[in-house]
């Protein structure tokens, strides 16, 4: 297969940066644009990269005037759900117009391949324990709204300008590549997973973990999340190419584990992991909105995609976690 010329919006972010690494692997040749708001310059690849805001329109069309890309992979945006509430104009400027001027370029361009970062944000509280794509969208958030929105625009893009997309709907990525050469921070870290590896490695402060609710009706009363690898996200989005060549519409994919852990199961098995005797933590009121599990259904990407999460158990995510957090003093 021949090596494709893929632009990486967002390409220095988290999870960006882990679908760059394994384009790279793949025999093919990612550009990155990120204006670095939330990506770091230390986890760019060994690739070309333009310093770019994508609303800034007349630079954006300037770089697609003298460059040619066979797909667009989109993760830049804004993702912080409270941050969403408190300043939804951001959210969508950033991320709806954004995402509409990247569009209108590969319009102008003749790109007609688009790989788009969603999220299970989108479906709001669940009606059933796992959920599939066929699940009702209601977003409680600006956040997960505006990431509908882009679906929606992807949708009728296709229909309009023959633009073929798909959108992953992400649930919880976790982990890291496991060289630990790149890997998950953000400032401020909002993740369950770094905030206790951080929390138990650093030991710099000194309040407990905090624990929002143990009597819901789960094994051991805390919330069920389900969390996947990052690498496996990454790998979905290889395999998107060919499922793209062949099917040219607006498509939806969840990408999970179907698998759900307990925050205590998670805080545990960190703790088990950093040969821990004990953790301290306590017992807070749980806050408002969290369902009580929250599962993905990810049988379409499994059949269609020929994608499976390999490394997404629950030891080998907190392991190249833990890696990750060690080898870079976090």
């Amino acid at each position: 297969m021949s090596k494709k010329n893929v632009l990486v919006t967002g390409g220095a972010g988290y999870i960006g940066s882990h679908a760059v690494k394994k384009l790279i692997e793949n025999g093919d040749n990612p550009i990155i644009l990120d204006n670095f708001s939330t990506g770091n310059k230390w986890a760019l690849q060994d690739c070309e990269f333009f310093d770019c805001d994508l609303l800034d329109n007349n630079k954006l069309k300037g770089i697609f005037a003298k460059n040619s890309f066979d797909y667009v992979m989109h993760f830049a945006g804004k993702s912080l759900v409270g941050e969403s509430v408190q300043k939804p104009s951001l959210y969508y400027e950033n991320n709806v117009s954004g995402s509409i001027n990247l569009l209108n370029a590969c319009i102008d361009s003749d790109i007609d391949k688009i790989i788009f970062s969603s999220s299970a944000a989108v479906y709001g509280d669940p009606k059933s324990e796992l959920i599939n794509e066929n699940h009702q969208t209601k977003p409680k958030n600006p956040y997960g709204q505006s990431k509908l929105f882009i679906e929606k625009i992807l949708e009728d893009a296709f229909i309009a300008y023959g633009v073929s997309s798909i959108s992953f709907r992400y649930f919880n990525a976790a982990g890291a590549d496991p060289l630990g050469t790149i890997g998950e921070f953000h400032e401020p870290e909002t993740h369950l997973i770094p905030n206790v590896i951080m929390k138990l490695i650093s030991q710099k402060n000194s309040k407990k973990l905090k624990i929002f609710g143990d009597t819901y009706q789960t094994k051991d009363g805390t919330c069920v999340r389900d969390y996947i690898h990052v690498n496996d996200i990454a790998s979905a989005h290889i395999k998107a190419f060919d499922f793209l060549d062949k099917n040219s519409k607006s498509h939806i994919f969840n990408l999970g584990n179907g698998s759900g852990f307990s925050v205590l199961e998670v805080i545990n098995t960190v703790k088990n992991k950093l040969n821990l005797n004990k953790i301290s933590y306590e017992i807070a009121p749980p806050r408002n909105g969290d369902p009580a599990v929250l599962v993905a259904d990810s049988a379409k990407a499994n059949s269609l995609l020929n994608w499976n999460p390999n490394n997404s158990n629950i030891e080998n995510i907190i392991n190249d976690a833990i890696n990750w957090h060690r080898s870079n003093n976090l």
